[in-house]
């Protein structure tokens, strides 16, 4: 099912992001991009992902940003001072001064940007875990329920197609008697002149032959059937994207069978309106599991 969610969370660390995309697919599979801070937590990223989805290709992104707990601002960081090298500067600045005969003055900037004199603070990278995997299960959570509304929407609007395809198939039913009756004075008229000539038991045969070629109540039927079980499995709770398939790929057999049959305008026009209802059924289906 295609759905999207968005989690943010600011920490003592930095600014956490969690984006959740998912399309429809025959297994779970999924994608993930972590900060390197975060890379270990994969497994366990896996394993929520897991307790929340069972299909689905999902792409997982994660950002941590610059700080953003009390303190701090996003896009800045704590930065500390290597006191240790900042003496041991010190010192061999002393030492070339005593040296050369001339006072040691190092400019504070020049000795800030001495390789490893700035120090960014150790990360509390056990809270940063904890939180960047609570995140994540509130952003599942998300997920699920907005694949759950679009379920809904998309529920609603194949039940839609299905009531509309009953409505051509009771058309098609009306209409059915008052097409054969017409094929049958149509053909006695053409035979009219020459039924002297004709045997009555056999020409009654092929009336009956031709009725038979033209009968559709056998499509009718299974187009109804095929319909109440499309309206089955979108009433259940157990994937169903590959039976309503299945199902759509029956449906659209059966309106063939009847466009191919009909020698009236009516019923082909509404074997045509059958057929374009099942392929936006179809399109649909794709995003369902």
């Amino acid at each position: 099912m295609t759905a999207f969610a968005r989690q943010d969370r600011s920490t003592e660390a930095g600014e956490l992001t969690w984006e959740v995309r998912s399309v429809n697919h025959r297994f779970l599979e999924p994608h993930l991009r972590l900060p390197e801070d975060l890379r270990s937590l994969e497994p366990k990223v896996r394993e929520t992902l897991g307790q929340h989805l069972s299909r689905g290709k999902i792409d997982l992104s994660l950002r941590l940003g610059g700080r953003g707990g009390p303190g701090g601002s996003a896009g800045s960081a704590e930065l500390r001072v290597n006191t240790a090298l900042l003496e041991a500067l010190l010192k061999a600045a002393d030492k070339v001064a005593t040296r050369i005969g001339e006072p040691a003055a190092p400019h504070m900037f020049d000795l800030l940007s001495w390789p490893g004199m700035l120090e960014e603070a150790p990360k509390d990278m056990e809270a940063l875990s904890s939180a960047a995997l609570e995140l994540l299960d509130q952003s599942l959570v998300a997920l699920v329920e907005a694949r759950e509304r679009e379920g809904e929407r998309l529920k609603t609007l194949l039940l839609d197609r299905c009531d509309k395809l009953l409505e051509r198939v009771a058309e098609v039913r009306e209409r059915m008697p008052e097409v054969l009756a017409a094929v049958r004075t149509r053909i006695a008229d053409r035979l009219a002149e020459v039924r002297d000539e004709l045997d009555e038991t056999r020409l009654e045969q092929e009336m009956t032959l031709i009725a038979q070629r033209l009968d559709v109540d056998e499509e009718m039927d299974r187009l109804e059937s095929h319909i109440t079980e499309v309206r089955d499995s979108l009433n259940s709770d157990e994937p169903i994207g590959r039976r309503l398939d299945f199902l759509m790929q029956e449906l659209n057999r059966e309106a063939n069978t009847l466009s191919s049959k009909s020698p009236d305008a009516a019923v082909t026009r509404a074997a045509v309106d059958m057929k374009v209802l099942i392929e936006q059924m179809r399109e649909q289906v794709q995003n369902i599991e």
